[in-house]
């Protein structure tokens, strides 16, 4: 295409108000971000009904504060990106409401956007050369994945979690501990002053069909914790905190590098909340360095939830004309 494409991203699956404008799929104009952790902290995790009613109070102001910070006005967008699936059904309602009324309003397409896809696309603002094949592990709250990025518009699954995802886990760990929400920064703080002397489940490995499950592991730090809570002894939480951490993340990059030796790549993203947990960013560095893997790590703003990487997504839809909504698009909680 010769013009410039604007595209309006909006995104509300969790528990973050965001919208950004992206211009050609790579250069991120805006990306505002209202978050509610601060309302949910008192809670110890999201309570989606209460997201939900804020999602309401703060998804047109965060529109109008993203065109604004892009200089641009709402007759140069050329299509709304939303997600519609995974995440809370409530929340995600809010977010499709909201951009199928701008798509209609500006009489532009409105193009539906898979999250996971999402975060993988968050890569092609933060590296603006990077180009499909590629192998794509997208770790967070919900998903842990491994996905070929064949092209643009291909994702191919190849590994999914069979029950809790990693970010669950980190969260399901920190609440038992004590720890503030949300629990996956509290524990990668904690593990750095730590040592990792404790073997929850040494027999943890990449399975042979590369699929993932953190379930054990998390009963077994869970197990370990009541036991010594009943017998009165104190809890080394930062030891705890680190030996969790390097079994969990030990074990996702294992299986995503036996994956990417398996198919052969030689390029990698990773993607995802937790993509910021820095002991993941440095071991996948690490591994993929002595594997020849060329890995690409997006900064952390762009690896929580945010609607730029959603108005990336949506832009190699627009060009290729695919993903095209109507109104009466619907949100897909398990999409």
């Amino acid at each position: 295409m010769e013009k410039d494409v604007y595209i309006l991203g909006i995104e509300s699956s969790c528990d973050e108000t965001s919208a950004a404008v992206v211009k050609n799929g790579r250069e991120m104009l805006s990306n505002v971000i209202a978050s509610q952790i601060d309302i949910h902290r008192r809670f110890g995790g999201v309570v989606p009904e209460i997201a939900g009613r804020n999602h309401l109070l703060a998804v047109m102001p965060v529109v109008d504060e993203a065109l604004s910070r892009a200089g641009i006005t709402k007759e140069q967008i050329c299509a709304v990106a939303v997600t519609y699936g995974a995440g809370l059904i409530g929340c995600l309602l809010v977010g499709v409401s909201a951009a199928k009324a701008l798509a209609y309003a500006l009489g532009v397409p409105l193009i539906k956007v898979n999250h996971i896809q999402g975060h993988i696309a968050a890569n092609f603002i933060a590296f603006d050369k990077l180009e499909p094949p590629f192998l794509a592990l997208v770790a967070s709250g919900g998903h842990t994945s491994i996905i070929r990025v064949e092209n643009y518009n291909t994702f191919v699954p190849v590994s999914a979690t069979m029950d809790d995802a990693i970010g669950e886990a980190f969260d399901k760990v920190a609440r038992i501990l004590g720890l503030p929400y949300p629990g996956g920064p509290e524990i990668d703080k904690r593990a750095k002053l730590g040592n990792a002397n404790i073997k929850f489940c040494p027999n943890l490995h990449a399975r042979a069909d590369l699929a993932y499950s953190f379930s054990g592991l998390k009963t077994a730090v869970v197990n370990y914790v009541h036991n010594l809570r009943q017998r009165g002894e104190e809890l080394q939480i930062n030891d705890i905190c680190a030996s969790f951490t390097a079994e969990a993340i030990g074990y996702t990059v294992d299986t995503f590098i036996k994956c990417a030796t398996e198919y052969g790549l030689k390029q990698a993203v990773l993607a995802g909340g937790v993509a910021a947990n820095s002991a993941l960013r440095a071991r996948l560095t690490e591994q993929c360095e002595n594997c020849g893997i060329k890995l690409f790590v997006p900064p952390p703003v762009l690896c929580t939830d945010n609607a730029a990487m959603i108005a990336s997504r949506g832009y190699y839809s627009f060009i290729e004309g695919k993903d095209i909504a109507g109104l009466d698009l619907n949100a897909v909680s398990n999409l």
